[in-house]
């Protein structure tokens, strides 16, 4: 299995404040990894960095690598190549004020792509990715804020598959949306990782047993404990991780 991420002894600094310590984690390419730990222990800082998301922090300093595919997103790679490699769905849906259209053609647009034909077919083809096409199909030029909250977040998701990414990050995408939707989102996960690499920030120890292949467990800034999410959740080495997973603290 091909490596897509892996970072090396990466240290994150907030001003004084440390809130990522030696991080050595590699992520391969067509699974689910999820981060799991309590609320502050850095899952969703180092989500962050995999697509320089941090650079727009104040006083945020970073040490280590993070090679993509074997090259350096910190040193060797244009910020805008980045991202359109890594995409990233937010924990609330953030759907832009505009149709349904206008939001999925809005990448392809700023990569030059100007053909109806063109945008038409992407908008189709991500839509039906993201399992929400037969729910919008009939209301394309209709505003994307007038859809439901697990709508919105399907939607988010079709938006950053249009730039044909090969990365999809997810932090927290489920925590505002309803049973119904999560399962939506989570069956999507598993379509998706046939073709993409999907590293998912969960709170739902739950949600991680069903979709990840790999869970990393984070405990103060530091990774605890990485491996098959079967034997994380089953045999924890780490006392920690099992205190964790077992609901004595988090």
């Amino acid at each position: 299995m091909a490596v897509k991420f892996s970072v090396s002894n990466l240290d994150l600094y907030y001003g004084d404040f440390q809130a990522l310590k030696n991080i050595n984690i590699r992520m391969n390419e067509n699974e689910v990894t999820a981060f799991i730990g309590p609320s502050g222990c850095g899952k969703s800082t180092l989500l962050k960095s995999l697509n320089r998301m941090n650079d727009l922090v104040e006083g945020c300093k970073i040490t280590g690598t993070v090679l993509l595919d074997n090259v350096d997103i910190y040193k060797n790679m244009e910020i805008t190549e980045l991202r359109k490699n890594v995409g990233m769905v937010f924990q609330k849906p953030n759907p832009f004020p505009m149709s349904i259209y206008d939001n999925i053609a809005y990448g392809p647009r700023t990569h030059g792509i100007k053909r109806k034909s063109q945008l038409d077919e992407i908008v189709e083809t991500s839509l039906k990715q993201a399992s929400i096409w037969e729910e919008v199909k009939d209301r394309l030029k209709k505003s994307a804020l007038g859809l439901s909250g697990g709508q919105q977040q399907r939607l988010c998701i079709a938006r950053a598959l249009a730039v044909k990414p090969e990365v999809i990050l997810m932090d927290e995408p489920t925590s505002a949306l309803d049973p119904i939707s999560t399962m939506k989102i989570e069956e999507l996960c598993f379509d998706l990782k046939k073709e993409y690499t999907i590293i998912i920030v969960t709170h739902n120890m739950q949600q991680a047993t069903r979709i990840s292949d790999k869970t990393a467990f984070f405990l103060h800034g530091e990774i605890v404990e990485f491996g098959e999410t079967g034997q994380i959740f089953a045999m924890p080495k780490d006392k920690r991780t099992e205190d964790y997973i077992t609901g004595r603290f988090g």
